[in-house]
């Protein structure tokens, strides 16, 4: 009787282990499948016509100094301030 119910409680265990991986692998499909690729942020944008064909992002030119001709600061792309709510 005593073996009958190791054996039992053997293959109960064995299934309940089963249950459990099949389970995991099941939702860490799910989670590979979830994120879907976001935005690029305004300040990643290098080029001109991709800053600008975005509505949330304005383009800022290049400071040049009148003396010298040189580049003070460098073009770049930053985000449009969001309108407050009144």
């Amino acid at each position: 009787m005593s073996n009958l119910l190791h054996r039992s409680l053997g293959i109960g265990a064995a299934a309940i282990v089963f249950a459990a991986l099949a389970y995991g692998g099941v939702s860490a499909e799910e989670k590979k499948k979830a994120p879907e690729p976001k935005a690029a942020a305004c300040n990643s944008l290098k080029v001109e016509a991709d800053c600008t064909a975005r509505t949330d992002c304005s383009w800022v030119h290049a400071s040049i100094d009148k003396k010298t001709g040189k580049e003070k600061r460098k073009a770049y792309c930053r985000s449009k301030p969001k309108s407050k709510k009144t």
